[in-house]
């Protein structure tokens, strides 16, 4: 399956197939499509995808996860979309190409494509302040929505107060503003001109944004992202406690023990509340979808006229941090790669893409005890590996650069102790 290849055409000449997607920038609205950037028609070279599946076996291995899915789609050179391990260490069915997950932190985006729809009818203004749409939070009548969407709104993240009540409780609805408290409850920054990773922020723009529309974040999500985009196995779900979709891949945690976790035992996850993450890292998608979608949304293409620019203003991470790890927009602008990564109950979440060649790549682990950094580093891994693949016959390799080695973030994960050392025997 093409990235971004939900409307086909064939062509009559020689009887090849040409792929072109037009996808309008609203649901209500055809006045412009958009075009993805030409993919070869063929998988990626062996020695290639051989590199790519040692490194995502590693990670699994790193990382407690029994079970990945990705997605590499390089446009000059050909594609590698596979699923790899198993559902669990009890259930051994293997992991398919198909299997719906939860994409964490990639909600993000999603939730300020929708805030830049909005303004871009009119429905609300970047800098709107906070309480105009939010009641309960007065003492942020200096915080935008822009700063949500940027993480510059100085708010503390909830995850570290609640993810032991997530894994204990999965079958609890939270409301949005119950579980953003935690995170304001923290000490605040300076609001506009320091990165803040907040998911607080990002729960408090879903709400800002129901207010603003008088729909559900997840009505939202579908009319703005996900229709035009077409991706029928993507959405924001209902909070009611349930799978990522009919065919999920397995969610899996760890328990604790001493030395780290125990990875002989982990606890199924798969079934929780979408409330957990909501318009921070609520929604549910597949491998293909999440590629699409990455796509996309690195070259703004839900846009009619991307003015102002999404990511034109982008802050460093950390103050210490590398200048090309940079966050705006409700993404992190990695080199040339703009995209997400994090982790929710039962899955670390990753994708990125170059918005200039569309270059892609995509990756789940099933198992969320590591968090969501080790989906970046893959992701990156996997990234450099496939920036190196030869370009087709009778195709041209872009000039295309990336800041990292995949060596660098290979030992970075072979790194991680995650899995305890179990005792000698006696």
């Amino acid at each position: 399956m093409h990235l971004l290849s939900s409307r086909r055409w064939r062509a009559a000449a020689a009887g090849a197939a040409v792929l072109a997607l037009a996808l309008t920038g609203c649901a209500s609205d055809d006045s412009y499509s958009y075009t993805a950037p030409a993919q070869v028609d063929q998988a990626l070279p062996d020695d290639t995808t051989a590199q790519l599946q040692a490194a995502v076996e590693n990670a699994m291995v790193k990382t407690g996860a029994t079970g990945a899915i990705v997605g590499v789609w390089v446009p000059w050179s050909g594609t590698w979309v596979t699923g790899l391990g198993t559902q669990s260490v009890e259930d051994q069915s293997e992991v398919t190409t198909d299997m719906s997950f939860r994409v964490a932190d990639v909600t993000r985006i999603m939730t300020c494509e929708v805030l830049y729809a909005l303004v871009d009818e009119g429905t609300v203004e970047l800098d709107a302040a906070v309480p105009d749409y939010v009641s309960g939070v007065a003492k942020m009548q200096d915080v935008t929505l822009l700063d949500l969407c940027n993480g510059t709104s100085g708010a503390g993240s909830s995850e570290g107060t609640v993810r032991g009540m997530w894994q204990n409780t999965p079958e609890r609805v939270w409301a949005p503003l119950e579980l953003a408290s935690f995170g304001l409850g923290q000490k605040e920054i300076e609001p506009h001109t320091t990165y803040r990773d907040s998911d607080s922020g990002y729960l408090l723009l879903g709400l800002a944004l129901e207010r603003a529309s008088g729909m559900t974040a997840s009505d939202l999500i579908a009319k703005y992202v996900t229709n035009p985009l077409e991706l029928e196995n993507t959405s924001l779900p209902s909070p009611a406690p349930a799978t990522p979709g009919e065919n999920p891949l397995s969610g899996n945690r760890l328990n604790a023990i001493e030395g780290g976790y125990d990875c002989t035992a982990p606890v199924d996850i798969t079934t929780i509340s979408s409330s957990t993450g909501f318009t921070d890292s609520g929604a549910v998608s597949t491998i293909d979808d999440l590629g699409r979608f990455a796509q996309a949304a690195a070259r703004q293409g839900l846009r009619e006229d991307a003015n102002p620019d999404q990511f034109g203003a982008p802050l460093p991470v950390t103050p210490d941090g590398e200048s090309w790890y940079q966050a705006t927009g409700g993404a992190y602008l990695v080199g040339p790669l703009i995209g997400q990564h994090g982790w929710t109950p039962g899955y670390a979440t990753s994708a990125y893409a170059d918005p200039e060649t569309g270059f892609t790549v995509a990756v789940v682990l099933n198992n969320s005890a590591s968090g969501g950094s080790v989906a970046a580093y893959l992701a990156w891994e996997l990234a450099a590996i496939a920036s190196k693949a030869p370009a087709a016959q009778g195709e041209t390799a872009p000039e295309f650069g990336l800041p990292f080695t995949a060596e660098q973030y290979h030992e970075t994960i072979s790194n991680l102790a995650v899995c305890a050392t179990p005792p000698p025997a006696e």
